[in-house]
């Protein structure tokens, strides 16, 4: 692991992770990679209740890690991965809060119930909306002081040399600097999944979840 993603989902991890890959820091684990497979819901969920999880067998062949669920446990994946670097992917509070809740806050109204996605509701529900949230992601102050607490907790708590705290609007340079490799040339910084995309995303999953 060389890349460890502390920062909070909706703040372009999608993003983040097509750009590490195309800087050759790859194959890079994100919340599409759990739907994908679905043995990992189990292990998330332990996760989230608790449990001991063997990091290295769960990330075997990926070199970084963003977005939910990886970054709530990024402390965890520190200790275990002490050579890694920590990206902390940040973003203006009130269009986080605004994306988050158009998008996978309302992923649950979304997808019908069916038990291929019980698992992933309930690991969800468990990590993220209570587990982070405390249930109260409706309270839109009370949601933007937790991102922000967030953070600044891993500001405090990552070497100052381990850490970039990173916007994507910044594009390539400060992440190239970061990882001591060269800007791809003549190749436009990704950005992907924003809340049209995502909604398009979902739909697709929705249906070919109908009809499998």
């Amino acid at each position: 692991m060389k890349v460890i993603g502390a920062g909070f989902g909706r703040t372009g991890t999608l993003s983040v992770k097509a750009a590490l890959e195309e800087l050759g820091v790859g194959p890079c684990y994100h919340m599409v990679e759990v739907f994908d497979k679905p043995g990992h819901v189990a292990l998330w969920q332990a996760a989230a209740e608790g449990k001991s999880i063997d990091w290295e067998e769960l990330f075997a062949s990926y070199s970084a890690v963003v977005d939910w669920p990886a970054c709530t446990f990024y402390q965890q994946l520190m200790q275990a991965y002490p050579e890694a670097k920590v990206l902390l992917t940040v973003r203006d509070p009130q269009s986080w809060y605004e994306s988050t809740k158009n998008t996978i806050y309302q992923v649950g109204r979304m997808i019908p119930d069916s038990p291929a996605t019980a698992g992933q509701r309930r690991m969800v529900n468990t990590l993220i909306w209570q587990g982070t949230f405390g249930g109260a992601f409706e309270d839109k102050p009370r949601a933007i002081s937790i991102f922000e607490r967030h953070i600044q907790e891993v500001k405090d708590r990552v070497p100052a040399e381990r850490l970039l705290v990173y916007d994507v609007k910044e594009g390539w340079e400060p992440l190239c600097r970061f990882l001591h490799v060269a800007v791809p040339a003549h190749k436009p910084f990704p950005h992907l999944n924003d809340t049209s995309a995502f909604h398009q995303m979902i739909q697709e999953r929705t249906q070919n979840s109908g009809r499998a």
